[in-house]
């Protein structure tokens, strides 16, 4: 059974920090490629960032040079570092996995909150 749970997410004025953290169990992760994603009100949900299992990474434009996405083998986790983090930002955040050879998302996690205000 394969469950992702996200942690980090909270509450920070416009400029600071957060770091988000998806830990993964039921598979070995490493084999899957890991994404984050976020979903505002009234908006649709889009892509932030993703890592392949060669550890090639895709950011969604409005977060390049601010959002850094990772993976902690140690810990079986893929990590979001958010800096400069500006109102536009505020959404729950999502931690979703994949096989890398296939284009869907089939795992999910239950969300963060993330508020920047």
């Amino acid at each position: 059974h394969v469950q992702l749970v996200e942690s980090g997410g909270g509450s920070v004025q416009a400029g600071g920090s957060l770091r988000l953290s998806c830990t993964a169990s039921g598979y070995t992760y490493i084999k899957r490629c890991m994404g984050w994603f976020r979903q505002a009100p009234g908006k649709e949900r889009e892509g932030v960032a993703s890592i392949a299992n060669d550890g090639n990474t895709v950011y969604l434009d409005s977060v390049k040079g601010r959002f850094a996405i990772s993976r902690d083998s140690a810990k079986n986790a893929v990590d979001l570092q958010m800096n400069s983090l500006k109102p536009e930002d505020t959404a729950m955040y999502y931690c979703a996995a994949r096989l890398c050879a296939s284009p869907e998302y089939n795992y999910w996690g239950q969300g963060t909150q993330v508020t920047v205000s």
